[in-house]
Order: C-alpha cells, then sequence, then structure tokens
C-alpha cells in the first residue's frame, strides 16, 4: 500500500504538472491501474480540472508568502492586516495572527468541518460541500448573511497541501453550470485566498495563522468601499475564530 500510495503522488504529479505533454492514453491508464490497486476511483477529467485549478492556486499563493511584496499596514482594520497591490489579482489583504490552539483543530475547523463554518461566524448563512474531486481539493458554495453592502455567493476551489512545517487551505474562484447566482445575492469571484497555518515555535498549543484574501465582490461598489469592507471582514474572521475556540475550550 504504500508503494501504491507513492505511485499515485508521483501520478498526480504528473499530471497536475500538465498531462499534455505524454501521450494522451497514458494518464487515464495509469489512474485507472492506480486507483484499481488503491481499491478507490480513478479520477475523471472534471475531478482533475479542479485539482488543477486547486494547484495553481496553491502555487500562486506559496509564491507570494516565499516572496513577499512591499506591505502597507491598513490602520483601520482592527487587527494585523496590511495589503499589497499585485499583478492578476488587485489589491491583496493579508492577516497574521497567533491563536491558542493546536494547529489540527484549526485545520478541522477551517477544511474538514467547512460546513460547520456558520455555527460560529455569522457573516455566513450556509456552507456546502458540492463535490469532492480529492481528499484534498472540495468545491464549494458560500452564501453569505445580509451586510451593508449586499449579500453574496461563491463557488470555489478549496485545496489543501499538508507539509512537515505548516499547512496550506487555499480557495478561488469556479464555475458550476448547475448553480446560478442565487435569489437575493450576488455572485462574487474570489480570486485567491490562502490561509498558512504553522505551529507556533516552542508552543505547539499555538498556531500562527496568516491569511491572503483577494475578492472581487461584483456588483456596483466603489474600490475605495471593497478596501474597507475586506480588511474589516478579515479582522472580524479572526476574532469569531478566537470566540469559537474559547467557547469549544470550556465545552
Amino acid at each position: 500500500l504504500r508503494a501504491v500510495a507513492a505511485i499515485q503522488r508521483d501520478v498526480r504529479g504528473l499530471v497536475l504538472r500538465g498531462s499534455h505533454h505524454l501521450p494522451p492514453e497514458i494518464p487515464a491508464y495509469i489512474q485507472r491501474l492506480v486507483g484499481k490497486d488503491a481499491g478507490k476511483q480513478p479520477f475523471s477529467s472534471t475531478d482533475l480540472s479542479y485539482i488543477q485549478q486547486g494547484e495553481r492556486a496553491l502555487q500562486r499563493a506559496l509564491s507570494i508568502l516565499q516572496h513577499p511584496p512591499s506591505w502597507q499596514a491598513e490602520p483601520d482594520a482592527g487587527a494585523a492586516v496590511s495589503s499589497a497591490v499585485l499583478p492578476g489579482l488587485g489589491r491583496v489583504f493579508r492577516v497574521e495572527a497567533v491563536l491558542a490552539a493546536p494547529l489540527g483543530w484549526l485545520h478541522r475547523q477551517l477544511f474538514e468541518e467547512l460546513e460547520q463554518m456558520p455555527r460560529w461566524n455569522p457573516t455566513l448563512s450556509r456552507v456546502e460541500v458540492l463535490q469532492r474531486p480529492g481528499e484534498d481539493t472540495l468545491v464549494t458554495h458560500e452564501v453569505t448573511s445580509a451586510s451593508p453592502v449586499g449579500r453574496r455567493d461563491f463557488v470555489s476551489v478549496r485545496h489543501r497541501r499538508r507539509t512537515q512545517a505548516a499547512v496550506y487551505l487555499v480557495g478561488t474562484a469556479t464555475r458550476l453550470e448547475r448553480l446560478p447566482a442565487q435569489e437575493g445575492c450576488i455572485r462574487a469571484e474570489t480570486r485567491l485566498s490562502c490561509i498558512a497555518l504553522q505551529p507556533l515555535a516552542g508552543d505547539p498549543g499555538c498556531t500562527r495563522v496568516t491569511w491572503l484574501l483577494s475578492v472581487d465582490l461584483k456588483g456596483w461598489i466603489p474600490s475605495a468601499v471593497t478596501d474597507r469592507v475586506l480588511p474589516r471582514c478579515q479582522a472580524d474572521f479572526i476574532g469569531h475564530l478566537r470566540r469559537h475556540l474559547s467557547a469549544t475550550a470550556r465545552c
């Protein structure tokens, strides 16, 4: 089984780097073979498309994290929020925080138990996992609660990468023909979201959280308003997460 898992990783890496460099029948054949040996269904072309979207978003986020731009503080956000204008993304906001929670707990709240998020984050009215293309990739639909800028809904690919040093949770907008915009909502788009979770050095019970966010809210909202709303949303999210952590610790 270890050998099969290793082969799967290698094959997925080849496919994600671009199966157009290989004879078209080879990736499909290897996927069927590895999927059968591992007791799992092979990826469909649609699944692979979603996984590729997630991987591209991850690589873009890692590039920003590893080669950070000149971040400018957002003094009115009420938290450690900064921003930078990046090619192809527009303004990207970054929030950093240290939470008194182990990485595994945060990982569960922000990926594995994503549909439960509206229970502790009042800015969301619904989160639904629509598809699971792979164990590290989800297609989700999120609907926001009413707010001064109106309600928005998002269809996103969410993808994770787990390493020894960190867990990366990325998201980016995708299309799903069978899910038109919801009544009373404007379909917004996440250009890029990445939450990096790292154990705090010397204290594994705490986690450093870094969240990159670039969103197009759509509709008739001036960019000046968007640039005030998004950092405030990030700061509020960290506050809701802290309160959820505190409530969970009391149980």
